[in-house]
């Protein structure tokens, strides 16, 4: 089942982005990190959504885009808002990857993504994610920006 949001203004996708944060962290943790793969073309509202879903995190850091660094590691800082039964901390790091320069799936190998996947208590959101569709694990959540027009965007996550 698909779940669609139509945004008319960069607030709107960053509300998107922190709604669905807010859900993730309600949900038992996993036996391995929550991924989420991100896909659409340049200017589609990718990161402007990782914005409002990193505030929903509770992550006080400006969010861009790594292009260049490829990936960024950031300290979810709320530990009540991602606290479990018992007072357990649920998530501990958000990691935001961005693909669109990587050749192959091996370039993010070599930067540790499998020990990163490995990790229950982080959450990792890949831009370009179609980029290394072959390295991610079966149970991702995919995020589809189809850009409409200067304004709008339609975000489609399966």
């Amino acid at each position: 089942m698909a779940l669609k949001y139509i945004t008319n203004n960069i607030l709107q996708t960053k509300k998107a982005g922190r709604d669905l944060a807010k859900k993730i962290i309600k949900n038992k943790p996993q036996k391995r990190a929550v991924v989420l793969g991100l896909k659409g073309d340049l200017g589609g509202g990718k990161t402007t959504f990782l914005q409002g879903f990193s505030k929903g995190l509770g992550i006080k850091e400006k969010i861009l885009s790594p292009t260049f660094v490829i990936l960024k590691k950031f300290k979810i800082q709320n530990p009540r808002l991602c606290q479990g039964y018992g007072g357990q901390e649920k998530f501990k790091y958000f990691y935001h990857i961005d693909c669109y320069r990587i050749q192959s799936p091996k370039e993010i190998l070599d930067l540790g993504f499998s020990k990163i996947l490995s990790e229950p208590k982080s959450i990792i959101a890949v831009e370009w994610a179609e980029r290394i569709k072959k390295i991610l694990p079966k149970n991702i959540l995919w995020l589809e920006f189809d850009f409409i027009n200067k304004n709008t965007r339609k975000i489609t996550i399966k």
